[in-house]
């Protein structure tokens, strides 16, 4: 069960890389970077879905959300934060998206679901407070989704 919180991560980067070729999915800010997508959780595999209580549906959307302390010569590494996010539909109606830590190993990541429709779009934004640090992080993304 250890690595399956990161086959989530692989397997959606994967199936998501056609989609997100064009756009950045992650932020570089104060020392740290902020790693951020969002995806219909109707690709999860049951098991998986299960496993980390996730509604796996094709009306309901996953945000993922990691932050990485910029270290010289290593990749990063990852800490802790307190995130709030919410997304905001192309009317307007802004929903609050409740993120949870999930830790495997000396990965750190935070989900949180949510409700889709069909052709929506959604803006995603985050404000991040990395563990230890006294400037927060914004950043933005937007997805639109599609049910089959």
């Amino acid at each position: 069960m250890n690595t399956a919180l990161s086959a989530i991560v692989s397997a959606s980067l994967l199936l998501l890389t056609p989609l997100l070729a064009t756009a950045e999915n992650s932020t570089r800010q104060a020392g740290y970077t902020v790693h951020h997508n969002a995806f219909p959780t109707a690709i999860l595999t049951p098991d998986i879905a299960g496993s980390y209580q996730i509604i796996r549906s094709k009306f309901r959307g996953l945000l993922n959300v990691s932050v990485i302390k910029d270290e010289e010569g290593t990749t990063g590494v990852p800490v802790s934060a307190q995130i709030h996010a919410q997304s905001t539909n192309l009317i307007g109606q802004i929903q609050n998206i409740p993120l949870r830590e999930i830790r495997e190993g000396a990965a750190i990541y935070y989900i949180g679901d949510f409700p889709i429709v069909d052709n929506e779009t959604l803006s995603f934004s985050l404000d991040v407070l990395p563990a230890g640090a006294e400037k927060h992080i914004k950043t933005t993304l937007q997805q639109q989704f599609f049910i089959d």
